[in-house]
């Protein structure tokens, strides 16, 4: 131990040189995160959601608002065996082309149309204002208002394709 003053003073003081265990490290001051990043990431999440939500409900509107969807299916059983008991019903109809019989200016195009559940062909008319822009090819499916009419003739009062 070192002294500061002579020995045999009065004052004789001892000082001892202390080492931090510190010392040969540097001192860092903590700062504070910006939340810059987590109000985007909350953003860009609260945009995605609302996207989504918006889709959603259109799908939905559009689901619920079509009408052909609570119809009942086409009976091509009973419209073959008495079409008369069927006149003047509306149904919904999964109809795959068959035939092309023919178009008249004015009053539509007449096709030959099978449903899933019976093979059996039936005819359908198709009014100029549905079949406008539409063209039919063997094979497709579509998805149609039917309406039995006066006559037994079966009416597509709108067709869209499947």
């Amino acid at each position: 131990m070192e002294s500061t003053e002579p020995r045999g003073t009065k004052h004789h003081v001892e000082t001892q040189k202390v080492v931090s265990p510190f010392a040969h490290t540097e001192a860092v001051m903590p700062t504070k995160k910006s939340n810059t990043g987590k109000i985007i990431l909350w953003i860009v999440l609260g945009v995605v959601l609302v996207g989504a939500g918006a889709f959603g409900g259109v799908f939905l509107t559009r689901y619920l608002n079509d009408p052909i969807r609570t119809m009942e299916s086409f009976p091509v059983a009973k419209y073959l065996d008495s079409y008369r008991g069927l006149a003047g019903s509306k149904f919904k109809g999964q109809l795959r082309v068959e035939a092309d019989l023919g178009w008249k200016e004015g009053s539509g195009r007449l096709m030959l149309f099978t449903c899933p559940d019976d093979n059996r062909p039936i005819a359908v008319m198709i009014p100029s204002v549905v079949a406008n822009g539409i063209y039919f090819t063997k094979g497709q499916t579509y998805l149609s208002e039917l309406e039995v009419k006066e006559g037994g003739l079966i009416y597509a009062n709108s067709c869209k394709k499947n």
